[in-house]
């Protein structure tokens, strides 16, 4: 039986100011009611998809998959756990499996179903939440698992997904329309993951829109036909049919490029808020309408109409060549302990965390 001495910890934020943050102790589970399962956190990546979680809490529920006590929060984050005791007779003690987890160090799951496609957690707060989210992956049935991959399937495994579906919804419309795709904080890594599919497509012009202190990076990654600062989203050509991507969720952007764009604006939509602080958009803005892409309800859709596996097939060609192009670009930084995620954590929330790097944690020990 797994030795359980190391105490539960979880990192939780305040839902109103998500700069306040506290680690909280709890006892290691020990006992288990029949058909849960009890996940020790081995590690798990801390990206700006995570700020984005937080500023979407309420809207798309995901405060609701690991509660806390009221006006506090856990931010889910894509990780690898093992199944270290188990009351459910299809589940193993010992399966590896990558999902959605708290950053804490424990999890406990009631399984509702098991089966080639992975664990379904079926606790009653997960109810009604996006099915995606809510499913483990044991690393023995996963076609793209590698042991020496696990880092790079942490930090863009998911994100990767959400591009190739914003992709896929833009290749089957004929890309509205457009001429060119404008892609917000293009130096985030779901916006380096579009760019790369659109580059690769080579069905439209790929423009970044970065910070100053970014774009040489964002220039060098090879994937962006033009690289335009935050300041100067005017000097886009206002006569090219355009849609844009917004990874940033900064409405004062938004709201410059839909006037200067106008009615060239095809689509527009936010995917995510790596500038929670920047404000909103405005409302009755020229173009079309800005919309949310929620990339679990597009997954749904697709696996609906290409059956699981056939969408997983689409997929996995495309990732496969994109994790290995990444080697080029992309720094693994590991840290371990509380003291350690608190500073990622506020560095990510600050935006001052290096784009080249990407950040995998862990609560299993140290400080």
């Amino acid at each position: 039986m797994a030795d359980l001495s190391i105490p539960g910890l979880d990192f939780q934020v305040r839902r109103d100011d998500y700069r306040q943050t506290r680690f909280v102790d709890t006892p290691a589970p020990a006992d288990l009611a029949d058909g849960q399962v009890l996940f020790r956190v081995d590690r798990f990546a801390l990206t700006s998809n995570n700020i984005s979680y937080a500023v979407a809490g309420d809207m798309l529920r995901y405060w609701d998959f690991f509660p806390a006590e009221d006006g506090w929060g856990r931010i889910p984050a894509m990780g690898f756990a093992d199944v270290v005791r188990s009351a459910h007779p299809e589940v193993a003690e010992g399966t590896r499996c990558f999902g959605f987890y708290p950053m804490s160090r424990y999890l406990v799951i009631e399984p509702s179903h098991v089966g080639a496609g992975g664990i379904t957690d079926g606790v009653e707060n997960r109810k009604g939440l996006a099915p995606a989210y809510n499913n483990y992956q044991p690393v023995g049935s996963d076609p793209f698992y590698a042991p020496a991959h696990e880092d790079a399937i942490m930090l863009m495994r998911g994100l990767f997904l959400t591009s190739w579906l914003v992709d896929d919804l833009m290749s089957e419309s004929g890309y509205f329309g457009a001429d060119t795709a404008v892609i917000t904080s293009a130096s985030s890594k779901t916006s380096i993951a579009l760019a790369w599919l659109l580059h690769r497509a080579k069905k439209a012009r790929v423009v970044g829109l970065t910070s100053a202190g970014n774009a040489a990076f964002v220039r060098g990654l090879g994937f962006y036909d033009d690289v335009v600062l935050y300041d100067d989203v005017e000097t886009i050509s206002a006569d090219t049919p355009s849609v844009i991507v917004d990874m940033a969720g900064n409405g004062q952007v938004i709201n410059r490029f839909h006037r200067h764009l106008g009615d060239n604006v095809k689509y527009s939509c936010t995917v995510g808020a790596t500038h929670w602080e920047e404000g909103g958009r405005d409302q009755d803005l020229p173009g079309a309408t800005p919309e949310f892409f929620f990339a679990p309800g597009r997954m749904v859709k697709r696996a609906q109409d290409w059956g699981p596996d056939g969408l997983q097939q689409r997929i996995g060609t495309s990732w496969s060549e994109f994790r290995e192009g990444s080697e080029s670009w992309l720094k693994v930084v590991r840290g371990l302990g509380a003291a350690a995620l608190e500073d990622v954590y506020q560095r990510m929330l600050a935006g001052g965390a290096a784009p080249s790097e990407g950040h995998v944690l862990s609560l299993q020990d140290g400080p």
